[in-house]
């Protein structure tokens, strides 16, 4: 069964550590993470990627509806923590940095 997703709450922002597969499967989980920390009032949410292993179009798709919610907020959504080669690359095909930002590992402060 896969983990679920953490969040670490910070006064400024959110940190939602996603598990190794964000999928079909779980991909409403997340859409409903971020959600839920909009309506707590977090403009910002950081969504580290330490352990992330597969991401599916679903997740992006999700990315990208709700990263736009935030920025009209005044914040946005920013991938931390990127250390899998298979996303790196995946991220830079699909060219995800022109829809929210991302800090590749070694890149990056903590942000807990």
């Amino acid at each position: 069964m896969q983990p679920d997703f953490y969040v670490h709450y910070n006064y400024e922002y959110a940190v939602l550590f996603m598990p190794q597969e964000v999928i079909i499967s779980n991909s409403g989980q997340f859409k409903e993470k971020l959600q839920a920390l909009m309506d707590e009032g977090y403009q910002t949410v950081y969504l580290d990627c330490s352990k992330l292993k597969m991401f599916d179009t679903t997740a992006i798709i999700s990315v990208g509806a709700l990263n736009k919610r935030f920025e009209e907020l005044g914040g946005g959504l920013k991938f931390i923590n990127v250390e899998s080669d298979y996303i790196k690359s995946m991220f830079e095909t699909i060219q995800l940095h022109k829809i929210v930002e991302i800090e590749y590992s070694g890149d990056c402060r903590s942000y807990e």
